[in-house]
């Protein structure tokens, strides 16, 4: 399938397509998807070796459905908002939040949303969000994206002789598994849903 036939996300299918409507669906996206993004980072659901928390699941179903554009506009857009003070990351609290806050550990994570935001509105466009085994492909990929600047991070923050891995990527592996075949079933169901309501 050619680029041409399958570079529509979610977001572009949905709602106006043209004109001071299309504006108005964009900027209501980009605030709905900055309080999806703050409420899903306080979300912890318990799980072994250490609670799921929701916040990649929202970054990587975001960039999917919003594409690489709104989706860039709209992870900048919380970046900002928790740069401001609010309290609006997976850890951060009243007495911790802002630059202060993503400077420390998160720091590296945070770099990562963006990158991993711009890949899978990219990969939407080529049409891996609608089948399982390609999204499941490209949430990996996402996965990686937040990984690797996060773990890079790490090692400079607090040095290479400590457990980099240990505490920043094996407990979450399990999490990732659940939270990536979540979205690898979501958005191919929503543009199953989308075909059935438009035929």
């Amino acid at each position: 399938m050619t680029l041409a036939a399958t570079d529509r996300v979610l977001a572009d299918v949905l709602g106006p397509r043209a004109g001071t409507a299309l504006r108005v669906k964009q900027v209501a996206l980009v605030v709905l998807g900055i309080a999806v993004l703050a409420v899903a980072a306080k979300i912890r659901v318990p799980m072994w070796p250490v609670p799921i928390t929701m916040g990649t699941f929202a970054v990587l179903s975001i960039g999917a459905a919003y594409g690489a554009r709104l989706g860039l506009a709209t992870i900048i857009g919380y970046l900002l908002v928790g740069a401001l003070g609010f309290d609006v990351f997976a850890g951060s609290s009243a007495e911790m939040a802002g630059i202060e806050y993503m400077m420390g550990g998160t720091g590296g994570y945070l770099v990562g949303y963006v990158m991993a935001t711009l890949a899978l509105g990219t990969l939407a466009a080529r049409g891996w969000d609608r089948s399982f085994a390609k999204m499941a492909l490209a949430m990996v990929i996402g996965n990686a994206l937040i990984y690797a600047p996060g773990l890079l991070w790490l090692g400079q923050l607090y040095g290479w002789d400590k457990p980099i891995l240990q505490w920043g990527l094996t407990p979450f592996l399990l999490g990732d598994v659940i939270k990536l075949a979540l979205a690898a079933v979501l958005l191919p169901a929503l543009w199953s849903l989308v075909g059935r309501a438009r035929g």
